[in-house]
């Protein structure tokens, strides 16, 4: 039987699941693959750390190019820029082939590592960059092959989902919500990265990237994270029917500035945004709680489809891992060409202000007669049409820096309008005299 060498970069939670995977489940994966999968080292910047799984000590090494040179798999899971993506080059260059969970490295610098691989005629595979141990790029790379992705939808953030969930089911504000993440495990030291977005919107990147052919990257990407979101904005949602969650969003819309097609057909860009979202509660992302993740795909023949699982976790992520080193083992065994993605088109990334959609806009207004006549005046004007209004009066709440006495709070839900008119209505209501402010702008989709 043929022996494949594999050379694994970093040895975290990931990392050791997928040592440990390697070296138990040998003669299991040979059967699988045809071939046996030598590990034959694991870089690491101390090979003494201790370790959730320890793997025979022989194998650390701080070496990680010599390791990289020697191998027809590599594995890189340890996150960051650099040193990762010199040694993917490296990889590459050595017609090695590559399996990565990196979905930073992969969503500011993809395109160039995809060229590198097709140039090279190797694979690099990254299923775990993306919503844990959901098998989502592998179903959307070949599974949807042959349909046409519309949308892709998604809660690809387990720290902000529970972050969101533990405040619609108990009411927390955010700050205590994300402290009882922390405590649990589910939110880093420094949280930044996933309450602001820019995990979801790196695997955003991606996602949309693989559903529409086209290779993009963390710039192109609207992001906004949950840091805003309070606990009256939850519960108004939720008394309204809905539900927020932070979804990162890819679609195809008409691009104004290109017209039409030869056939006649308008011709397409794509949106790809990360923001916080109501959700109707009958919509299936809004009834994934917890951590855990979930990607919603809609395409024009087989409808919509859904992928649930965790998100995060060495052991579920070190799934994802190993079924990218099968699928690359076996394709070494039978031979062929390696593959990365399909960039087969060149559709142009819109602008924010290119979406259309609903929205959530809360304000806190004085509570005197026409104030409901101004605001409705105002939208009105602007083309942005009301669905619903809501108006809760606090007659006795003392004066505070945001509203005083006889304030009332005003919650409103829009008909469809496209950004551009919305951002201008929300300016113009800032405007009034009657308005002491806006407290929250939020989009309505999955209706």
């Amino acid at each position: 039987m043929k022996t494949l060498k594999v050379a694994l970069l970093g040895a975290g939670n990931v990392g050791s699941q997928v040592a440990r995977i390697l070296l138990e489940d040998a003669d299991a994966l040979a059967a699988r693959t045809g071939a046996r999968l030598q590990l034959v080292g694991i870089a690491v910047r101390n090979v003494d750390a201790p370790r959730e799984v320890q793997a025979p000590r022989e194998l650390y090494t701080t070496d990680a190019s010599a390791l990289v040179r020697n191998a027809d798999i590599v594995i890189e899971l340890m996150g960051g820029m650099e040193p990762a993506r010199t040694l993917i080059l490296e990889a590459i260059e050595h017609g090695a082939t590559v399996v990565t969970g990196n979905k930073a490295l992969l969503a500011v610098d993809g395109p160039t590592l995809y060229e590198k691989a097709d140039a090279a005629g190797v694979q690099l595979s990254y299923e775990a960059a993306v919503a844990g141990a959901i098998p989502i790029l592998r179903p959307i790379t070949d599974s949807l092959a042959g349909d046409k992705i519309t949308r892709v939808m998604g809660i690809v953030n387990g720290t902000t989902n529970y972050i969101l969930d533990a405040m619609d089911s108990t009411g927390a504000q955010f700050a205590d919500a994300l402290a009882d993440a922390t405590r649990l495990g589910y939110a880093e030291a420094d949280p930044t990265a996933d309450i602001e977005g820019h995990d979801a919107a790196a695997k955003g990147a991606i996602l949309a990237s693989l559903a529409f052919h086209t290779r993009f990257a963390l710039s192109d990407v609207h992001c906004q994270g949950i840091t805003g979101v309070t606990a009256e904005d939850i519960a108004a949602a939720k008394d309204a029917g809905y539900v927020i969650k932070l979804l990162a969003i890819a679609e195809t819309l008409p691009n104004p500035a290109a017209g039409k097609t030869d056939d006649g057909a308008p011709a397409l860009g794509v949106s790809v945004r990360v923001h916080p979202t109501l959700l109707p509660r009958e919509h299936p992302l809004a009834a994934v709680r917890g951590a855990y993740n979930a990607v919603f795909v809609e395409a024009e023949s087989a409808g919509e489809l859904m992928f649930y699982g965790r998100g995060a976790g060495g052991t579920p992520t070190a799934s994802a891992v190993m079924g990218d080193v099968v699928s690359a083992a076996r394709r070494l065994v039978l031979g062929g060409p390696g593959r990365t993605d399909s960039s087969i088109e060149v559709l142009p990334v819109l602008p924010i202000e290119a979406v259309a959609t609903r929205y959530y806009i809360g304000m806190d207004a004085a509570d005197q007669p026409g104030v409901l006549s101004k605001i409705s005046t105002l939208f009105a004007e602007n083309g942005v049409s009301i669905e619903t209004m809501r108006q809760t009066v606090h007659r006795e709440r003392e004066e505070t820096e945001n509203a005083g006495p006889g304030s009332a709070e005003l919650r409103i839900v829009t008909h469809r309008a496209s950004e551009a008119a919305l951002a201008a209505t929300v300016e113009a209501i800032k405007g009034l005299d009657v308005i002491n402010s806006v407290t929250s702008v939020l989009r309505v989709e999955g209706v």
